[in-house]
């Protein structure tokens, strides 16, 4: 499917109550995730900041495709810092959430759902998202005050995400087959 009409394919979701219900519910579990689910370990002197904020974005992609996961991406970030500010809002990084919902709507949206494609979304946003654009994100953020040029943000990035591909890309996968396939069944059933 086109990317365009992946993308007003996906703008039809919300006219099904059913879908405009689960997309708020994934939303209300972006922004708990993204508020309270996070970890930071130390790796190679970096610090890690574990989150499962990704997989409801992820799995709105899968199931209502790029328009409703770019929404649960970009509102998930702006509800998060209105409820609990962590320092000043940048814009940025809802510009990375709502990317990351377009990647994995385009990717997985009326797709069979499988590893490889679960890869190839993974990845794709781990490079443009994750990696060089939120190094570019912290490299505007910090570099006044830390010193740190792009590459040594973008060093860590790269670190960060290799630490974090394995149980992203399985939790992914794991919780998007399930949840598709019981989207699925009541699907049938309506």
């Amino acid at each position: 499917m086109s990317p365009l009409k992946s993308f007003k394919n996906s703008f039809l979701e919300f006219k099904s109550i059913q879908s405009l219900a689960f997309i708020a519910m994934l939303l209300a579990l972006r922004v708990v995730l993204g508020m309270f689910a996070n970890t930071t370990l130390p790796f190679f002197g970096n610090a890690v900041k574990i989150s499962g904020a990704f997989l409801p974005i992820a799995i709105a992609g899968a199931m209502f495709g790029p328009f409703p996961a770019l929404l649960v991406g970009a509102l998930g970030d702006i509800i998060s810092f209105l409820l609990v500010p962590t320092g000043t809002y940048f814009p940025g990084f809802t510009i990375s959430g709502a990317l990351t919902g377009a990647i994995y709507g385009f990717v997985l949206y009326k797709n069979q759902f499988t590893l490889p494609r679960v890869i190839i979304a993974w990845a794709v946003n781990t490079l443009a998202v994750e990696t060089f654009l939120a190094a570019y994100w912290l490299f505007l953020l910090y570099s006044g005050g830390s010193g740190k040029s792009y590459d040594a943000w973008l060093l860590s990035r790269v670190i960060s995400q290799g630490v974090k591909c394995v149980p992203e890309i399985l939790l992914i996968f794991g919780t998007g087959k399930l949840i598709c396939a019981a989207e699925k069944s009541i699907r049938r059933k309506t």
